[in-house]
């Protein structure tokens, strides 16, 4: 079986107001279409996505509305170049749609999921449901404010480092962690 996929959103996962890693937050500044955005980042949690791109147990894609201008935070942020879930410019309400697009490719393929999104993620209900019935899933929704802590990358470790169907699929949010 190949290995999973992380889709990895920006703003509200990595780009958060209060990063609860310890250690002083890390801030910066990306562009976007023209228009400067402050970032504010944990260094640690970014330590543990780069850790975690090196070891190729998981293929790490960009979905988020910052796919067109990920180089943007891929060189705020410090890591490697990684795959975009799409490339052109979207808008909130079209990304939403391509973000859910892009989590139902990646089970189609075969391929088990991991999707961490404060907004688009969904927590309950049929979607929930479909994207998380074979346990080839892992679904966190972080808090907008907090974003991914040390126990979401936790449990992605651990869903990455599983191999196959039934391994902590299903969970969303932070008490799903």
């Amino acid at each position: 079986m190949s290995r999973p996929v992380w889709l990895l959103d920006v703003d509200g996962v990595i780009n958060v107001a209060r990063p609860g890693w310890g250690g002083i937050p890390r801030r910066g500044v990306a562009h976007s279409g023209g228009h400067a955005y402050r970032m504010r980042w944990a260094p640690a949690l970014i330590d543990r996505v780069r850790a975690l791109h090196r070891t190729g147990t998981v293929e790490i894609r960009w979905c988020s509305t910052w796919c067109a201008d990920a180089d943007e935070v891929e060189r705020l942020f410090a890591l490697p170049r990684l795959p975009r879930a799409w490339s052109e410019r979207l808008s909130s309400t079209a990304a939403a749609e391509a973000k859910l697009a892009a989590a139902r490719q990646v089970l189609a393929r075969g391929w088990r999921l991991v999707w961490t999104d404060d907004v688009e993620v969904p927590t309950g209900g049929p979607v929930h449901d479909e994207l998380t019935k074979d346990g080839r899933a892992l679904l966190i929704a972080p808090s907008p404010r907090e974003g991914l802590r040390p126990d979401h990358m936790d449990a992605i470790e651990g869903f990455v480092a599983t191999r196959g169907a039934g391994s902590g699929g299903g969970r969303s949010g932070p008490e799903g962690v």
